[in-house]
């Protein structure tokens, strides 16, 4: 279990925020809701600030969701050899980890999805895979949008996913959701059906949710649930969760983690930090328990 006094290697900043996805992160019901097209700007800490060509890339990508009208086929993204080189190197990362941690619904949904190791799936063909198996529509959108317009959109089956790949830099690194963490975490799990039906029912519940602390409740479940759970097979932990799916990193260090019973009203009421190896997860004692608890929780909601 990592505190916060605890020594990070250099290494160990590489692996830990490959994950990280801010979307759920301070909900604001408050705060005027912008359109899909309305994005979070590139931090001066971003790994690629200073990169003029990697921003030049990443505005090119962006034209295409700019450009895009729900419903149409998805432009394919002109990635580089480079871009090429950095999925490579973080799927030679990923598969050792997924062999030994995923749990057996995102290998067999992996196993639909079928990536190849050398290039970078277009989004345009996931989500024809991904449209065929559970109805989730994957659309691009040009960066990280508001909160509540990614959670909401879950309602209507839709997924708003980023093309653009981390910073050559730092392959094992991103302080946002890349196209990695979409596709390998999120696109995975949406080729689930009963995973995808939760994330309708995410959408549905935030919708219905209009005090600022009912929707900080209901964004930590979403963290601790469809962003880090973990749950039982054969007496071993396994992770569901879409942060741990996408992140080599935090696979390796959830085992040392405080693992909790699931319980979604003390979930409700657990801070986190996404910027750190996350100290508790909360573990269901099967698949089958997982998907039954929260749905149920979520239609009462």
């Amino acid at each position: 279990m990592r505190t916060e006094t605890d020594t990070i290697t250099k290494q160990d900043r590489q692996l830990l925020s490959d994950h990280v996805d801010m979307r759920p992160v301070a909900v604001d019901p408050d705060e005027p809701v912008a359109d899909r097209n309305a994005i979070v700007q590139l931090d001066p800490d971003h790994p690629g600030f200073r990169d003029l060509k990697y921003r030049q890339r990443r505005n090119q990508i962006a034209q295409i969701a700019l450009k895009y009208h729900p419903g149409d086929s998805i432009p394919d993204a002109p990635y580089t050899d480079e871009e090429h080189q950095v999925w490579l190197t973080i799927w030679e990362a990923l598969q050792p980890a997924h062999r030994q941690h995923a749990c057996a619904e995102y290998l067999e949904c992996l196993k639909k999805l079928d990536f190849a190791p050398h290039r970078i799936p277009q989004l345009r063909e996931v989500n024809e895979k991904v449209l065929a198996i559970s109805g989730f529509r994957l659309e691009p959108v040009a960066g990280l949008v508001q909160p509540r317009v990614f959670l909401e959109n879950l309602a209507d089956g839709v997924f708003l996913c980023t093309q653009y790949i981390r910073h050559h830099s730092t392959p094992l690194y991103t302080p946002e959701p890349d196209v990695v963490h979409e596709i390998v975490g999120h696109g995975v799990t949406l080729a689930s059906p009963r995973l995808a039906e939760l994330n309708r029912l995410f959408g549905k519940a935030v919708r219905r949710t209009t005090s600022a602390d009912a929707l900080e409740m209901l964004s930590r479940i979403y963290w601790f649930t469809i962003e880090f759970g973990v749950l039982r097979e054969a007496g071993t932990v396994k992770a569901y969760g879409t942060g741990l799916l996408s992140s080599a990193g935090e696979m390796a260090k959830m085992h040392q983690a405080d693992l909790r019973r699931l319980e979604l009203d003390e979930a409700a009421h657990l801070n986190y930090d996404p910027t750190h190896f996350q100290p508790v997860l909360f573990c269901a004692d099967s698949f089958e328990a997982m998907y039954q608890t929260l749905r149920e929780y979520l239609l009462k909601w």
